[in-house]
């Protein structure tokens, strides 16, 4: 029996939803700057509790609190910014969409700086150039890009190039490190919340009551979507490796556009159908082979976080 599977399951509902609740708070005028807040507030409060039910300890290595500080401006302060951003101008379900193409960014830039993946092949070019032919039918670059509608998109997409980064600094500056995955994340979520707790109010003055059903869709979002999420996602890579767990990307957007057309009312393009689908299929061809050697950022199991 698969043990891992409920796990999987929950884990790609669990993060496929986040585009929804991100999409509740926004239209309720929470600013996305303060969405990205609360998100790592609750988050951190989250895992912080985990660690000290573990027993665990934050460490004091001042090189493990300076690249924990880059990771979290890559993999949360920006991004986390960003996804709000857009989805004041898109839909739930293209923002889930677009952030499906994070693999593809991941496998960009360790092509550009890794040097085991300097030369990815044939197959996982032609997956990159599948991929981009994949953003480009989703944003409906026809109708051309001035629009409202494809800055929200390019704001998104520029949210999953983050995350590409993210994962390949993450992977060489603390894959390999002997803190568990639970104080990684504390130290990463913590930092960006302090980075946040700077810039929220600055950049949009003091947070306000958005109402009781937008305030608990920011709870789920944190608590559950950035705290819990991530140590579901460590369930699943212990328990079946970090090739399955990798393969979330593939069915997070199922359930962004199945949650943002039944609950949400959102339209579903054909475009933004026949885009997904090609960006699904590019992530498949620029997975590596099974057996093969790489250094991608996928097979570190302290490199996957979440992307939701």
């Amino acid at each position: 029996m698969r043990r891992w599977l409920p796990g999987f399951v929950a884990l790609s509902a669990i993060w496929g939803a986040s585009f929804a609740l991100i999409k509740v708070a926004v239209d309720a005028g929470v600013p996305p700057v303060w969405v990205a807040l609360w998100r790592c507030l609750l988050g951190a409060a989250t895992l912080g509790a985990v660690l000290v039910l573990r027993g665990e300890r934050i460490p004091r290595d001042r090189a493990l609190w300076g690249h924990s500080a880059v990771v979290a401006v890559l993999l949360n302060t920006v991004p986390f910014i960003l996804f709000p951003f857009g989805e004041t101008r898109v839909s739930s379900v293209l923002a889930g969409v677009m952030n499906a193409t994070t693999p593809l960014f991941t496998l960009l830039f360790a092509v550009l700086t890794v040097p085991e993946e300097r030369r990815p092949g044939a197959r996982r070019l032609t997956g990159l150039g599948l991929g981009f032919l994949g953003v480009l039918t989703v944003l409906g670059v026809w109708h051309g890009i001035g629009s409202g509608e494809a800055v929200g998109g390019l704001a998104c997409l520029a949210a999953a190039c983050c995350y590409g980064a993210g994962f390949v600094y993450l992977r060489r500056f603390l894959s390999g490190r002997p803190e568990s995955v639970t104080t990684l994340s504390v130290l990463q979520i913590g930092c960006a919340a302090a980075e946040l707790a700077v810039i929220a109010p600055l950049a949009a003055g003091a947070p306000h009551w958005p109402g009781a059903g937008p305030a608990v869709a920011l709870l789920v979002f944190g608590m559950v979507g950035t705290g819990f999420a991530y140590l579901l996602n460590l369930g699943v890579v212990r328990t079946a490796g970090t090739t399955v767990a990798s393969a979330v990307t593939y069915v997070m957007p199922l359930w962004s556009t199945a949650i943002g057309a039944l609950f949400l009312a959102e339209p579903v393009g054909w475009n933004a159908l026949a885009g997904g689908a090609l960006v699904i299929a590019a992530v498949a061809l620029t997975r590596p082979r099974p057996g093969a050697a790489t250094g991608s950022a996928d097979q570190a199991p302290k490199a996957r976080q979440s992307v939701g």
